[in-house]
């Protein structure tokens, strides 16, 4: 795929045109007091497993509506329980679950301590997931993007953003990790995740979203035949007369307007190659960024960004914040 999108010097200045619902704010403040009159009620079982420099917890929280959301906890065996450990909180990217402990051994290797947290009701694409959306959904088509899309409060991205500010929430609980250094990263979903999440929770210590999905959802639709964008196409080539009503619901849950409120320092990265994720989507999210912020464009991939180059960038920029 060649370069198609907005030319550079464009990117740098683009500003998402659509307006943002007049009370984002209070849905997301309604929304997150709901999920707070359950208990987190956080769950952790020592795992064994053949790994020698690693310890590994599954672990099990109260997400949204109290629905139990699984996680791996993954720290350096030799930890010292007299120095809280900082935690980064990973989000997976779209399908794709926890998968299996050994799979996650980079952070913790690193001596932070790496809490990887399932996506509910994905892990059958690509990687093994763990936990399940018992919310049901009008009509939709196959995938995620348009389960509940009649209405903010059903749409299945409500459930997912809700279960990510627990996780964070959830991290703060836990003896021998540092409730004050709590970074956020993702890749695609888990970026756009982790941006959400910084917009929710207003004491992060940072975040990093690479190649993130979810942000300019009218822009993408239009722009991209891909999935997940395109199960939004494919609705409303159906339910033609819904336009206004599923982008709508869309608004609730998009980074380019939910950047707006974040405020911790972020590195975001994104490739001009990209055809899931179009870099004029990630750079409406970045530039109404309100945080101190960076970004990483690499001209010629795709969705694959950065790749390993991006692990080394991301590593190096939480050390920077959190002084490791």
């Amino acid at each position: 795929m060649a370069q198609f999108d907005l030319p550079l010097d464009q990117l740098e200045s683009y500003r998402y045109p659509d307006a943002e619902p007049a009370d984002l704010d209070a849905f997301w403040s309604r929304t997150l007091a709901e999920a707070r009159k359950h208990p987190l009620d956080v769950r952790l079982e020592p795992v064994v497993t053949p790994l020698r420099t690693v310890a590994v917890r599954d672990v099990e929280f109260a997400g949204f509506a109290g629905d139990r959301i699984r996680a791996w906890l993954v720290t350096p065996a030799d930890a010292d329980p007299d120095r809280p450990l900082p935690v980064v909180v990973e989000f997976i990217g779209y399908g794709g679950g926890r998968g299996l402990a050994h799979q996650h051994l980079l952070w913790a290797s690193a001596g932070f301590a790496h809490l990887v947290v399932d996506t509910r009701g994905q892990g059958a694409g690509w990687s093994v997931g763990a936990t399940p959306d018992p919310h049901g959904s009008t009509s939709s088509t196959p995938g995620f993007m348009t389960r509940g899309v009649d209405s903010p409060d059903d749409h299945y991205y409500r459930r997912v953003y809700t279960d990510a500010v627990r996780a964070v929430e959830a991290a703060r609980t836990v003896a021998g990790l540092d409730p004050d250094r709590i970074v956020v990263t993702g890749g695609s979903q888990g970026g756009g995740i982790s941006l959400a999440v910084s917009a929710l929770v207003p004491d992060l210590a940072g975040v990093a979203a690479r190649v993130p999905f979810l942000c300019a959802f009218r822009r993408s639709v239009a722009l991209i035949d891909r999935d997940p964008y395109a199960e939004v196409r494919r609705y409303l080539a159906v339910h033609r007369n819904k336009r206004d009503v599923v982008f709508g619901t869309l608004d609730y849950f998009d980074n380019a307007h939910l950047a707006s409120r974040s405020r911790c320092p972020a590195w975001i990265s994104t490739a001009l190659m990209d055809d899931v994720c179009p870099p004029s989507t990630v750079y409406a999210a970045y530039n109404a960024y309100a945080g101190p912020k960076r970004i990483q464009v690499w001209p010629f991939n795709g969705h694959e960004g950065g790749g390993a180059d991006d692990d080394l960038l991301v590593l190096d920029f939480f050390r920077e914040l959190l002084g490791t």
